[in-house]
């Protein structure tokens, strides 16, 4: 029996209702940032923020933080919006920024799957949105010799949901239950032409397939897509989407955000390692390292017991932020030159 699968613009917009309601309300008792127990992460503080920013936005804003997803007003405002209007959020943004974060934190606020379909040059709409099992259906060709069945009954046995191999694109369509969140990640690495079947995609939310014929959303994803800029999106794209620029983040917050990951460093040493990422991206290097970095090296640093930064210490660690052989003897000179200190300045 052939799948039935519906979803109109009206119950878009119904769905949409429903996941708009799973953030907190204003006057609701029962909110998603009270969803863990009082005291059992450190409560997020907003006092730098300003007095006028919008309830929904600073409950995203609280909901998100704990997740330990360090926010401003402009990320919370992005999602929000996003799940408001039901429109797809491209990130883009440096490599190690917390683009990809995004979509798995909006997953686990939502308590909802996170589905991720990792985009790389040469990915085809076949890899992405279905295969059918040909060992399954070959196997099930050799069991079916000696029965005595129409040909018409065989084929359609055979191309059933039975023998599909969801990809990530199919799996968001025919998910059950809640809308999933679905990330693609780094879509600029892919293809011109599979930029536009993504784009055929999100328009509609629907596909078809010859064999079982058209199958829409039931319940339409949360898209996150981010973007490295290693190639320009399309126009088209880009007005299918909302847009988020994440650029590195300023000292506080990051600073914030190697305390929330790496609580075990100590406070001189969270401000130092904060300052030399911050000083270190200032330089012409041909791999800036990003938060990822940041967090990485702490990591390092406390698992050496390590209490300060010097020069020694920046030697023997540097391949947890610095990637690139020119840009580690660039750093090598600015180290002889008895730079270290300059580089630690920002600390206050």
């Amino acid at each position: 029996m052939s799948p039935v699968y519906s979803g109109g613009p009206q119950a878009g917009n119904l769905r949409l209702d429903a996941l708009r309601h799973q953030l907190p309300s204003a006057k609701s008792s029962s909110s998603l940032a009270l969803r863990l127990p009082p005291g059992e992460r450190e409560e997020p503080s907003f006092a730098n923020e300003d007095a006028d920013v919008r309830p929904e936005i600073r409950r995203i804003q609280e909901v998100m933080e704990r997740e330990a997803y360090v926010t401003d007003r402009q990320v919370a405002t992005s999602v929000h919006l996003a799940i408001a209007l039901g429109k797809p959020l491209l990130v883009e943004g440096h490599p190690g920024v917390g683009k990809t974060e995004i979509a798995k934190v909006l997953a686990r606020v939502l308590e909802t799957d996170l589905i991720r379909l990792q985009c790389y040059e040469g990915l085809d709409a076949t890899t992405a949105l279905y295969e059918w099992n040909y060992p399954k259906q070959l196997l099930h060709i050799k069991l079916e010799e000696r029965r005595e069945a129409p040909i018409e009954e065989r084929e359609h046995a055979l191309f059933s949901e039975a023998y599909l191999l969801r990809r990530p694109l199919l799996a968001a369509l025919m998910h059950g239950g809640k809308a999933p969140v679905l990330l693609v990640d780094e879509v600029d690495r892919a293809d011109e032409e599979f930029e536009a079947f993504l784009l055929e995609i999100l328009s509609d939310f629907q596909v078809t397939i010859p064999e079982l014929g058209t199958i829409r959303a039931t319940e339409r994803p949360v898209v996150v897509l981010t973007s490295n800029r290693t190639r320009d999106l399309s126009e088209a794209l880009r007005r299918r989407c909302l847009y988020l620029w994440l650029d590195f983040p300023t000292f506080e917050k990051e600073l914030r955000i190697v305390r929330s990951k790496v609580p075990q460093l100590s406070e001189q040493l969270a401000r130092e390692i904060t300052a030399f990422l911050q000083s270190l991206r200032r330089l012409r290097l041909s791999k800036t390292p990003g938060v990822a970095e940041s967090l990485d090296w702490g990591a390092a640093l406390a698992s050496l017991h390590a209490d300060h930064i010097d020069e020694e210490l920046v030697r023997e660690t540097m391949g947890c932020f610095l990637k690139d052989e020119v840009d580690q003897r660039l750093l090598d000179s600015e180290l002889e030159s008895g730079r270290l200190a300059s580089m630690l300045s920002l600390v206050p």
